[in-house]
């Protein structure tokens, strides 16, 4: 592997997100408060790394990015980013250590919004906008946004661009992987718009629609509120943030079609609209129990709070409106079972993808009916389309992957003190980005309470969803990192 250049793009990756704290910064001036110097000196810190990583690999060309490379820069950059990311929250007094640092600051950018903060709100505007803004800028991906804006990147940019995009056939819009880059972030910037317009339709001042919408198109869920959207109690916010949860839970290339006239591109998806049934399914259970149960006092309260949580969790945004701890035992597994599946290929959300799950359940099928029929050829398709072999084995094998490291990491867990619940839901939510679970991580808890050393594993679950687990498993390959 050639880390000069590694290095070199480390840089860049680096000055981005120092510069990115500009936004918080221009908060904290105008509200005079006590972050802006913190927040001057992470930006400090920040370009300093980025001038040293640059100058090691200076004497490199960005033509000598290989797939090696690509895989190293992918994941080192998410890691870097959380190392700077998380100096506002050291140097604010946010939180007492570097380890709760590095964890909120991998939760911001890797979507997943578990959180080690108790008092949100005590904290001042550039330190819980810098918070939401970490989503937004991981949502759509840290190197999407860099292919975007640096286009001499464009000759590793196609290896850099499969090693972050979520889902098992990356989907260019165009030839050029710079301008998909900038398609897809102008989709997001103009969801993003369109969901924060209408929050402020609605009363919300302008800082928190727009943390709230960072944490929706992001489907991260960090929210500046100390009880997350649910402190308003408002069923306008609840149906306009269920609709956004939805649309980034979706792949953003149906949305760009469709923002081009193409209306029926959405409903003409199979994997769309496979996701779609699994949340009207999962609503209309969840709302069924909870009117039988008695637990809200009508209908119309039961269908708008099974419909927020059930979309958050399936999004894995992360949101919530109500302690789903309270109700009925089908609700909460059912809740948990849809953290495995996620949002779409794609899209913004994590967990397994529902194309994977699509997938998988083709191939079983075929499988058992060549089972009975020895002598047909069966092909698995999707879209109409055969799936080749090497997809099918791509999948099957990233599926193993996913449930062997969830097995594993809650064994490690349950080791570290965390009762049965708490470790399943921990890493559950953390290895699909999700946030909330279950236990001493619920959604009205968060994980201050985790063991030290659970908070790293579960930054490394966080990292390994957001990533789709092979990037970064391809680094604890020997092979990756020789010549």
């Amino acid at each position: 592997m050639k880390l000069r250049i590694v290095s070199k793009v480390l840089a860049l990756l680096a000055a981005i997100i120092s510069f990115s704290m500009l936004w918080p910064l221009w908060w904290a001036y105008v509200d005079g408060s006590r972050d802006f110097v913190p927040i001057l000196q992470s930006i400090g810190c920040g370009l300093v790394s980025a001038a040293v990583l640059f100058c090691i690999g200076r004497r490199t060309a960005y033509d000598d990015l290989g797939i090696k490379e690509a895989f190293a820069v992918v994941s080192l950059s998410w890691i870097l980013a959380s190392v700077i990311g998380g100096l506002p929250y050291l140097f604010n007094g946010t939180v007492p250590t570097f380890t709760d640092a590095f964890f909120e600051a991998m939760s911001g950018f890797t979507t997943t919004g578990a959180s080690v903060l108790t008092d949100i709100e005590s904290n001042p505007r550039g330190i819980l906008f810098w918070r939401d803004l970490t989503h937004w800028l991981g949502g759509m991906g840290i190197i999407v946004l860099s292919l975007a804006i640096l286009p001499f990147l464009g000759v590793g940019g196609m290896q850099l661009y499969k090693a972050e995009v979520p889902g098992p056939i990356p989907e260019k819009l165009t030839p050029r992987v710079q301008q998909t880059a900038l398609l897809l972030w102008g989709v997001y910037v103009i969801l993003s718009a369109m969901e924060t317009g209408f929050l402020m339709l609605g009363g919300m001042n302008l800082f928190e629609s727009l943390t709230h919408t960072f944490g929706t198109m992001a489907t991260g869920g960090f929210s500046p509120l100390n009880s997350s959207i649910g402190q308003y109690n408002s069923p306008y916010f609840d149906w306009v943030i269920i609709t956004f949860m939805f649309l980034a839970g979706a792949n953003f290339a149906l949305h760009y079609f469709v923002l081009r006239g193409k209306f029926g591109t959405w409903w003409r998806d199979e994997e769309f609209r496979f996701y779609s049934w699994v949340i009207l399914f999962s609503i209309a259970t969840v709302t069924a129990f909870l009117v039988f149960s008695g637990t809200y006092d009508n209908i119309m309260d039961s269908i708008r709070y099974a419909a927020f949580q059930v979309v958050s969790i399936t999004t894995t945004t992360g949101y919530v409106t109500a302690d789903y701890e309270q109700w009925p035992f089908y609700a909460q597994y059912l809740l948990l079972a849809l953290m495995f599946i996620g949002g779409c290929a794609g899209s913004t959300g994590g967990g397994i993808k529902n194309l994977r799950i699509m997938v998988l359940i083709r191939h079983v099928k075929a499988e058992l009916y060549r089972l009975l029929h020895p002598r047909s050829v069966v092909q698995v398709k999707v879209g109409g389309n055969v799936v080749g072999k090497e997809v099918i084995g791509s999948v099957t094998a990233f599926f193993i992957l996913y449930i062997g490291l969830f097995a594993i990491f809650t064994l490690v867990m349950a080791g570290l003190g965390l009762d049965v619940i708490s470790a399943l839901a921990s890493v559950a939510a953390t290895l699909g980005n999700i946030g909330p679970g279950l236990g001493i991580v619920g959604p009205v808890k968060n994980y201050a309470t985790v063991p030290l050393f659970g908070k790293w594993v579960l930054s490394l679950c966080m990292l390994l969803g957001r990533l789709e687990i092979y990037t970064v498993i391809m680094l604890m390959l020997p092979g990756t990192w020789r010549r």
